[in-house]
C-alpha cells in the first residue's frame, strides 16, 4: 500500500494500524521515501485496512495483493 506519510508520527501510526489488524504476521515500510506499507499475513481485509489508514493517516492506495509462497 502506498500511504502519504508526512512525518515520523504518521509512519508510526501506519505501522500501528497495520499491526493491530487481525491475521497480520509482518508489517514494514518500503520504498525510497518509506512511503509504502507492506503487510503480510492470512485472512487480512485489505480494503478495510486501507480505509483505516485513510481515516487515521491520510491518503492511502492499495498497490497489490498477492499470495506469499511459503515453500
Amino acid at each position: 500500500m502506498s500511504v502519504n506519510m508526512r512525518c515520523q508520527k504518521c509512519r508510526s501510526a501506519a505501522l500501528k494500524i497495520g499491526g493491530q489488524t487481525t491475521g497480520v504476521t509482518f508489517v514494514g515500510l518500503e520504498g525510497e521515501d518509506k512511503d509504502q506499507v507492506v503487510v503480510i499475513g492470512e485472512g487480512i481485509d485489505a480494503a478495510g485496512l486501507v480505509l483505516r489508514l485513510r481515516k487515521k493517516v491520510g491518503f492511502a492506495d492499495l498497490i497489490s495483493v498477492t499470495d506469499v509462497d511459503t515453500s
